[in-house]
């Protein structure tokens, strides 16, 4: 056995090179677009904390963005809850004059 690395790039053929480097610039790309949806989401949230809502609108607004990232989790992932979900942000839209969907 020897120290030295094996290059396995040098002994794939064009086509398994191109999709490796594919899969490695994909992979990069993704983790910078969570990172930029990582610092998005702080901004928003810390300015959805900067005042109180002044009126009901901006109330669902808050409520709206808070049952969304919920409707993310693990927790929320059965149909039923779903479909309380889809009711809650329905309901929020339709009192609040704006639409909203759950996507």
């Amino acid at each position: 056995m020897t120290s030295n690395p094996v290059d396995r790039d040098t002994k794939r053929t064009t086509e398994s090179s191109m999709v490796s480097h594919i899969r490695r610039h994909s992979l990069q790309k993704l983790e910078v677009d969570w990172e930029n949806l990582k610092r998005r989401r702080e901004e928003l949230e810390a300015n959805l904390l900067v005042e109180p809502a002044m009126n009901w609108p901006d109330a669902a607004v808050k409520a709206q963005y808070i049952i969304r990232r919920y409707a993310e989790t693990a927790e929320a992932q059965g149909s039923r809850r779903q479909k309380i979900i889809q009711s809650a942000l329905d309901d929020l839209a339709r009192l609040s004059d704006t639409e909203v969907t759950l996507q």
